[in-house]
């Protein structure tokens, strides 16, 4: 233990800690040479933890440690010159044998010549009690080069006693808890806590986010009160929340270790440490001992117009259906987020009609100040030329992952300017109100931009003259969810008409249950029950499921429940199978609706043994003990048989989380006449209308009509050709998570996880006056690709894993109505495609000079197409009556 005693790195005085009053840390023996052994390595793999599934390389050298100085007035006050030498530079994995990038190489030629010498000229650290004062080094230093020396000074940075304190090193102003032993002091950095400044951004809504965590611990060895030994390990962990294959784990390691002592110089003179530092070299300079960011000049790279025109070939509109056509996007847009706003201007100008769509698309998914700068500039709102062009920037705008306060002030900018198409005026409103949403998840409600946006919202509703405006201002608090809109809401749910009532019942029916108190439920129940007025079945029906959806009262339920058998035919049939849905997927409000049902007032023949064909019906698409995807699908008729409301939702679960994933409704009315039928009350005097709206990953989109009034209804039956109509089209970005890290030991990393999809939701309703039939139909196309990817990057060796998932799928809805009698006869079917699933893993090592490891790795599978049931009753009838339907699809009549 004497020999212990002398390889000693660093003194640790307890006598001086309980003497003096603080905290000791670190202290040198004077006149001593310290001899070290130093190593960092990285090592990146999915999180399996296998050694030959990682990639990544080690960093050692040897290094020299001297006490320069020690304050005369206090010995925890001292200067230390740390140098590093005989660097070299090694795979981790020792078996990639002839493939080592590393192989054949000096450290010169790996790390190059002026980087070796700037890594192995010493640098000075001035320490008080242990904590680093300052640290200096020589100015214009690469910053990557500092870096490295920043991670191995970190390490001289201790203190004995256990407790929890703020340090500053090179991972941040960081919280840290010490915990000591008799043979070990352990140093836990709460790496969540760090305060440092590093660019990164990501989804607010958890269904799309990721999740990462990220632990640090060093462990300071001791025998007979010495330091030993210095072992770090930190850890950085991510996985995409609703697909956990996407994921990626960075470890970090270094190792100090004293070898041997021997005679040193020594001790300078004096009471100021700057005189001693000025002695040692003059060209000393105190830097941050915190991390700096730097970023690898990319040598010989493609300009943005070169990377375009590999890109745009995949961009065709003929090729949106296949995932490359997503990859190929998800690329386009990391090289657009460094480019200017006079390169993407340029490609904007040159590009041709059909593939400018999907560069807006991109453009505008870029999301930086450039990008946004380009694409207002490009786009003018005064033309009606560029309609599509306009609508294709909004939605993205709408789809935004990280939207700023300057995207929301650009928008209001244009809403006050001049329009050439009406419709876009609205939509530019509607997307004001997605934005506000989304700035306020991410606290930002009290922004400038925000505050007016809220005001033109609320203001614009209470002023609206025309319906027109009424409806688009509705559509925008539809989105932003403003909980100051509620009474707002409720007047015109109360006291608006039709269309219009309707609209805010549903705009009600997308806030939280938090905000749907009891004043609230008290208007729905007014409403349902037409206790000041008549209203359309749409609106009560909506009202009534707010309602149950939302902690009904046992007297609301016997109400509702009361209610059946009073109201017109279908919507008796409707409310009956909205109850037996509630009960049969064990939603909230199911053991309230069970407790009333125990009275027989409540719960008889008379009441359960309506006919008709409306329903409503919710099942899962998948479900793991993680996450769940479900369907809903509710259909309101009229008493003539003709579709009042089809309305088809899917949610997406994770944990607590949920995103409303797509909804598409279609609406019709007014249409008795054609059938000689006669209209349900209060619903006389209702135009001839039929629209389709949708929302899309919780953004309510502008809606499309069909037709509106009785001669436009006549004009485009006689027309029709039956082609669906497009009610969104696009390239989305749907996930977009970025963070770059600082490692403790210097090298610099970056976690990124970016997913699209290219979809396509269009929607028809056909009338056939001789057959007397109707058929709606809603078809959705998707393709799909995410990739994550982890990079280590030290400036001269990069190391990085790539893992990608992609397929094309569709969903497709039809429901077909014959009434020649009555009841009715319908068929509804939902059927989802065959998907086919590939994942891809790339893991790489590459030397700034060219040379580079990759590695593949490629699986495919076919997931098969899903039936999914849409009633329980009478589900062989649809075969008996339609020419049977592809096995995929399932179907049934009512």
């Amino acid at each position: 233990m004497i020999l212990l005693a002398v390889l000693f790195l660093c003194f640790i005085s307890s006598y001086s800690a309980s003497v003096k009053g603080h905290t000791t840390g670190l202290s040198l023996n004077n006149d001593r040479l310290y001899k070290l052994t130093y190593s960092t390595e990285v090592l990146l793999d999915r999180g399996k933890g296998k050694l030959q599934d990682s990639v990544g390389y080690r960093i050692s050298s040897n290094v020299d440690v001297v006490l320069l100085w020690r304050n005369p007035d206090g010995d925890d006050d001292q200067l230390i010159q740390i140098t590093m030498k005989d660097v070299n530079v090694e795979n981790v994995n020792q078996q990639r044998g002839e493939k080592s990038i590393f192989k054949g190489k000096n450290p010169p030629k790996i790390i190059r010549k002026e980087n070796l010498e700037a890594l192995q000229r010493p640098v000075l650290l001035h320490l008080i009690h242990g904590k680093v004062k300052e640290f200096y080094s020589y100015a214009n230093e690469p910053v990557a080069i500092e870096n490295l020396k920043r991670g191995l000074a970190s390490l001289f940075q201790m203190q004995l006693s256990s407790g929890t304190t703020k340090e500053v090193d090179i991972s941040g102003d960081c919280k840290v808890t010490y915990q000591a032993h008799q043979d070990k002091v352990i140093k836990i950095k709460a790496l969540d806590s760090c305060k440092i400044e590093r660019s990164g951004f990501t989804t607010s809504n958890q269904v799309l986010g990721v999740t990462s965590k990220a632990t640090s611990v060093t462990t300071y060895k001791i025998e007979d009160s010495f330091v030993i030994a210095v072992l770090a390990e930190e850890t950085h962990a991510f996985r995409m929340n609703s697909l956990q294959t996407i994921a990626g784990k960075i470890i970090s390691k270094q190792k100090l270790e004293l070898k041997t002592t021997e005679a040193g110089p020594r001790l300078m003179s004096g009471k100021q440490v700057a005189a001693i530092i000025k002695a040692v070299d003059s060209e000393y300079k105190a830097l941050p001992i915190v991390g700096q960011d730097f970023q690898s000049k990319c040598k010989r790279c493609p300009s943005l117009s070169e990377h375009w025109q590999s890109t745009r070939k995949h961009l065709q509109p003929d090729n949106l259906s296949k995932a490359e056509a997503v990859r190929s996007f998800l690329a386009f847009i990391q090289h657009l987020r460094t480019a200017t706003r006079e390169e993407i201007l340029q490609i904007l100008k040159a590009e041709n009609k059909e593939v400018l769509p999907q560069l807006v698309d991109a453009v505008t998914s870029a999301q930086t100040s450039d990008s946004l700068d380009a694409i207002l500039d490009f786009l003018d709102f005064k033309s009606d030329s560029s309609i599509i062009l306009q609508e294709r920037f909004l939605y993205a705008c709408g789809f935004a992952s990280h939207p700023n306060e300057e995207l929301l002030r650009g928008l209001i900018s244009k809403f006050k300017g001049s329009f050439a198409s009406n419709d876009i005026r609205e939509t530019v409103m509607i997307i004001i109100g997605a934005l506000v949403k989304k700035l306020c998840q991410n606290e930002g409600c009290k922004l400038k931009a925000v505050v007016e946006a809220k005001k033109l919202i609320l203001g614009g509703l209470e002023r609206a003259e025309k319906k027109e405006d009424t409806m688009m201002y509705l559509l925008a608090l539809k989105n932003a969810l403003l909980p100051e809109g509620i009474p707002l809401l409720l007047k015109f749910a109360e006291a608006g008409e039709g269309p219009v009532s309707h609209l805010a019942t549903t705009a009600l029916q997308r806030y939280d249950v938090s905000f749907i108190t009891d004043e609230v439920k008290k208007t729905l129940n007014r409403i349902y029950h037409q206790n000041r007025k008549v209203h359309e079945k749409t609106v009560r029906t909506t009202a009534a499921a707010i309602i149950l959806n939302n902690n009904p009262s046992y007297i609301e339920v016997k109400n509702i429940l009361l209610s059946i058998g009073e109201l017109p035919k279908e919507m008796n049939k409707y409310m009956l199978t909205l109850v037996q849905d509630i009960l049969r997927f064990e939603m909230p409000a199911s053991k309230m609706v069970r407790r009333v049902l125990k009275e027989m007032v409540a719960h008889n023949y008379d009441r359960f043994s309506k006919s008709g064909s409306s329903s409503a019906y919710t099942g899962y698409i998948e479900r793991t003990p993680h996450s769940a995807s479900t369907y809903s699908l509710d259909i309101l008729y009229s008493g003539s048989g003709i579709l009042r409301r089809s309305n088809l939702n899917i949610f997406q679960y994770v944990g607590k989380a949920h995103l409303h994933s797509s909804q598409v409704v279609i609406e019709a009315q007014g249409l008795e006449a054609l059938i000689a039928a006669t209209p349900d009350e209060g619903e006389e005097n209702l135009d001839s209308y039929a629209g389709m709206s949708a929302i899309l990953f919780d953004v309510q989109l502008r809606p499309v009509t069909f037709f509106n009034g009785y001669s436009d209804l006549m004009s485009k039956m006689l027309s029709a050709s039956g082609d669906p109509i497009s009610v969104v089209k696009g390239l989305i970005l749907l996930i977009d998570h970025s963070q770059e890290l600082q490692l403790q030991s210097g090298l610099k990393a970056n976690m990124d996880v970016q997913g699209g999809l290219a979809i396509d939701i269009s929607g028809a309703m056909e009338f056939s006056l001789w057959y007397r039939e109707s058929k709606t139909r809603v078809k959705t196309r998707v393709a799909l690709a995410i990739t994550g990817s982890i990079t280590v990057d030290s400036s001269f060796v990069k190391t990085g894993l790539e893992i990608s998932t992609e397929t094309e799928t569709g969903l497709e809805f039809i429901s077909t109505v014959q009434f020649s009698q009555y009841p009715f006869l319908v068929c509804m079917q939902m059927d989802k495609d065959g998907a086919p699933l590939r994942q891809f893993e790339t893991k790489y090592e590459r030397l700034s000079t060219g040379r580079g490891y990759v590695s593949r790795r490629r699986k495919e599978s076919l997931i098969a197409g899903s039936e999914f049931p849409l009633h329980q009753e009478n589900s062989e009838m649809c075969k008996v009556v339609f020419a049977p339907e592809p096995a995929s699809t399932s179907s049934g009549w009512f």
